[in-house]
């Protein structure tokens, strides 16, 4: 289930950095953070995709509450959503990089299929 690590911090600065890392993902297509952030925002960005799969005005909707810039929402239903309308989910990847130089935690690249 989506959003059950809390990432040390509390709930809305959490949510915040959790919408600007998909966003993020979405608008460049990867980025670089820690294996546990990697793996909460591969659940809310597949959730972003499942959902824009559907183009109806209640899904760009749900899409726009969440993005942060509306460039991104335009680019998720016109390009990203299209390219997977044929896959059921793993819309993304977890590349683990190694450990962080400077307190050892465990990097990782997460990109779009």
């Amino acid at each position: 289930m989506p959003g059950t690590r809390k990432l040390g911090r509390p709930t809305a600065s959490r949510l915040a950095m959790l919408r600007a890392m998909v966003t993020f993902l979405l608008e460049k297509g990867r980025i670089e953070t820690t294996v546990t952030r990697a793996k909460e925002v591969r659940a809310m960005t597949e959730k972003m995709i499942t959902i824009a799969k559907d183009p109806s005005l209640a899904s760009k909707r749900k899409v726009m509450a969440f993005v942060t810039k509306e460039a991104v929402t335009k680019k998720l239903f016109d390009e990203i959503a299209p390219k997977y309308a044929e896959r059921n989910g793993g819309y993304t990847r977890i590349i683990k990089t190694g450990a962080r130089r400077g307190d050892a935690a465990e990097m990782a690249i997460i990109e779009l299929v």
